[in-house]
């Protein structure tokens, strides 16, 4: 895997675990004020969901780096030719 793959698929399990992470601890404001929208969160908690979806990022990263080059996953089965 090179480097510009790397931080590609890095990215994207960053960010479906960021999406995954989103819903967790949400409740809406119990008041809002005019103007506010009725549903949105009332404590989002962004950069702490940010900083746990780096974390289990990078693990799931550095697991599925280590399975790659060991041939572990069966990638023949999706060859054609």
């Amino acid at each position: 895997m090179g480097i510009v793959t790397g931080i590609l698929v890095y990215v994207v399990i960053w960010w479906l675990i960021f999406f995954m992470a989103l819903p967790w601890g949400v409740h809406p404001a119990e008041e809002t004020d005019q103007g506010h929208q009725w549903g949105a969160p009332e404590q989002p908690r962004l950069l702490l969901k940010a900083a746990i979806t780096t974390g289990i990022a990078t693990v799931a990263f550095y697991l599925l780096y280590l399975f790659v080059p060991a041939d572990m996953l069966q990638w023949q089965l999706f060859k054609t030719s």
